[in-house]
């Protein structure tokens, strides 16, 4: 059977996610980063986390380059930055609080948590490229995450 790729985005749309910035220092020291939802967990021990990035994306060099990747983790205030980090803006980093992380990568002040990573490995696989990193330093804040869903953001509901 053959699954259409309007169908499959729209399915895979219908499961929520929260919203990251991840970020590296390109080959010319230059900050790179972009929105990425396709983040998650892979391994406590060791410390291991996951995301896809396109191949077709303009960013796929410098992160394929970079021995460092930083994944922040947005707060459902920085839903401005996520929609700016999506876009073809040219300095995408004139707005928030950036410093530097480990490698090089940009850590976003105010984040929900941010994963600063060692790239292990990175792996074709369709038409994406899997990074796996190994958390190196981690910090998290008890705030409301930034969510997605079915292409919008949302705000979490009560606690149950």
């Amino acid at each position: 059977m053959s699954i259409d790729a309007k169908a499959l985005r729209g399915a895979l749309g219908r499961y929520a996610t929260g919203v990251t910035i991840t970020t590296c220092e390109g080959p010319d020291g230059q900050p790179v980063g972009l929105t990425v939802n396709s983040f998650g967990a892979l391994s406590l021990e060791p410390p291991l986390v996951m995301w896809a990035l396109r191949l077709a994306s303009p960013a796929l060099p410098a992160f394929r380059a970079a021995s460092h990747f930083a994944v922040n983790v947005l707060a459902e205030p920085q839903m401005e930055l996520s929609r700016r980090f999506a876009s073809p803006v040219p300095d995408r980093f004139a707005e928030g609080r950036w410093a530097q992380g480990e490698g090089g990568a940009p850590v976003l002040a105010d984040c929900c948590a941010v994963f600063e990573c060692r790239t292990a490995r990175a792996l074709e696989l369709g038409d994406h490229l899997l990074f796996v990193g190994e958390v190196v330093r981690l910090h998290e804040a008890a705030l409301p995450p930034l969510v997605f869903q079915a292409g919008h953001y949302h705000h979490l509901g009560r606690l149950l």
